[in-house]
């Protein structure tokens, strides 16, 4: 990778953002299928519907910008990935397993809020308003999602994991 302008970081913080979302759009079933709590697994379901629209609106941010879609591999989502893995194959109390399915997913969120706040805001300074509005619609979704797990969390499955 060669950064030699803000818009060559841009494409770069795309191209990152293209691998996680697909790396996502494979994992979340999995993660949808561990899950105990029926509002849970719905949520899980909801998001995987999400992030598969991410995808889509990535390829538009790449057309917006006149740019052929890229993928470098997102080492960072592979790794919070293989962490929630661990999660699903484990054994134990269907709570608690939830309780820590909702944190791994939290911090893939949190990492997907740090990455689009990002790219949002290069698109700006470098006046890519059309790229800039499509992905602070994915920002919004992302927070609305992290929003949605401490929810669950709060209000039903670690009061489950903590009996």
């Amino acid at each position: 990778m060669k950064l030699q302008s803000l818009e060559d970081v841009l494409m770069a913080e795309l191209s990152d953002l293209m691998s996680a979302e697909k790396q996502l759009v494979q994992a979340l079933p999995k993660v949808a299928g561990a899950a105990s709590s029926k509002e849970l697994r719905e949520a899980i379901e909801h998001h995987l519907e999400e992030t598969r629209g991410h995808v889509q609106r990535l390829e538009q941010v790449f057309d917006s910008l006149g740019s052929d879609v890229e993928s470098e591999h997102c080492e960072a989502m592979e790794g919070l990935i293989g962490e929630g893995e661990e999660i699903v194959e484990a054994d134990g109390d269907d709570s608690a397993k939830d309780a820590a399915l909702i944190g791994a997913a939290q911090r893939v969120e949190h990492y997907e809020i740090a990455a689009y706040g990002t790219a949002r805001t290069l698109a700006e300074q470098l006046g890519k308003d059309d790229a800039a509005a499509l992905l602070q619609e994915t920002l919004d979704e992302e927070s609305a999602a992290d929003q949605t797990l401490t929810k669950i969390a709060v209000s039903r499955v670690n009061e489950r994991a903590a009996t």
